[in-house]
């Protein structure tokens, strides 16, 4: 997910994204831990998108 696509999110869309984001990052640290997944990169992926669009999420809720 790009950053232009993160900005034109709405508030809420940001927290239906984050809570989503935040689950399958679980479940994928999960996976990985019983079984190496195929490509551990998309836990770095994930984490660094979560950090994105918590920091987006900060910004519109200062900006209120």
């Amino acid at each position: 997910m790009k950053n232009s696509e993160i900005v034109a999110l709405s508030l809420e869309e940001l927290k239906q994204k984050l809570a989503s984001e935040q689950e399958a990052y679980r479940k994928m640290k999960f996976a990985h831990e019983i079984s190496p997944i195929e490509n551990p990169m998309k836990i770095r992926d994930t984490r660094k998108l979560i950090a994105r669009l918590q920091t987006e999420l900060r910004a519109k809720e200062l900006a209120k």
